[in-house]
């Protein structure tokens, strides 16, 4: 028997339990999606378009200001792109799994026009053990950022947002990224390494939800690139995470940036799935 999709529809709260349900069946891939959702609460539901299949929800993807498509086959691509063809100037990117992001990017681009880079190969790593004793250095200066360390860890933030980017974070005022930048270290998912009141190594627990956690702004300062410092600060981030936070931790990486995928598969990291990100 065929199945019979509707077309995509905005979510709303009562959509809220089954929009988790459908983040589980990946949690890894879709731990982004549902740590908006846990941290929004059922209001969120709203940021959600879903395609049904029957009285089950199949497809959804979020859409505010990164658009990342879950579950999505071709047809509910096609529901997906339908509704987000005018909706071009509230998007900054689109991220996700590969083959859902460049197939959902293939029926936007005409609409949309030029992105400012297309990443279509992020090998998506995964690390749920701790590193075993002798297997390399691990980093103990490695800790949680502190409340009264925002202005040091700012522009260790910026510098990387910057260079993966192409743009910077912020245009004058850098109140609302500093607003960020202050709740993750209020939240504790901010971790560094500092010399002389300034911070050489840096990563951030993105997204956090279903005993994963993400991590985002990996950096270390361009003077101290080469010097070996990454590797053993990796690990202690990786221990630390596992051992306080959440029993796997995740991240993904351009397959182009071989020094990165040398520090994670030193700090454990395997490749578990492949994502893609359309940066606008």
């Amino acid at each position: 028997m065929l199945r019979t999709l509707s077309g995509a529809r905005s979510l709303g709260p009562g959509d809220f339990s089954a929009a988790l349900d459908l983040c589980a069946v990946d949690p890894l891939a879709n731990v982004f999606v549902a740590a908006r959702l846990l941290e929004g609460g059922p209001a969120f539901a709203g940021a959600l378009l879903g395609v049904d299949d029957g009285h089950r929800l199949r497809s959804m993807c979020w859409t505010s200001a990164n658009v990342v498509p879950i579950g999505a086959d071709d047809a509910a691509l096609d529901s997906f792109a339908t509704r987000l063809r005018r909706k071009r100037r509230r998007c900054s990117s689109i991220f996700g799994d590969a083959d859902q992001v460049l197939g959902l990017w293939a029926r936007l681009e005409r609409h949309w026009g030029d992105a400012r880079s297309v990443r279509r190969d992020q090998p998506m790593m995964a690390v749920s053990s701790v590193p075993a004793a002798g297997s390399g250095a691990i980093d103990h200066r490695v800790r949680r950022a502190r409340l009264d360390e925002v202005d040091q860890v700012l522009p260790a933030s910026a510098s990387m947002f910057t260079e993966e980017i192409g743009y910077p974070p912020f245009v004058g005022s850098d109140r609302d990224y500093r607003r960020m930048v202050t709740s993750l270290i209020s939240a504790g998912h901010t971790f560094v390494v500092t010399e002389d009141h300034r911070v050489i190594f840096k990563a951030d627990i993105g997204s956090l939800a279903a005993g994963v956690a993400q991590l985002q702004g990996v950096w270390v300062a361009p003077d101290r690139r080469g010097q070996g410092l990454a590797t053993p600060a990796m690990r202690s981030v990786v221990q630390q995470i596992i051992e306080t936070v959440a029993p796997t931790v995740t991240l993904y990486v351009n397959s182009y940036n071989e020094p990165a995928l040398r520090t994670y598969r030193a700090a454990g990291f395997r490749q578990v799935g492949k994502f893609a990100t359309v940066i606008l």
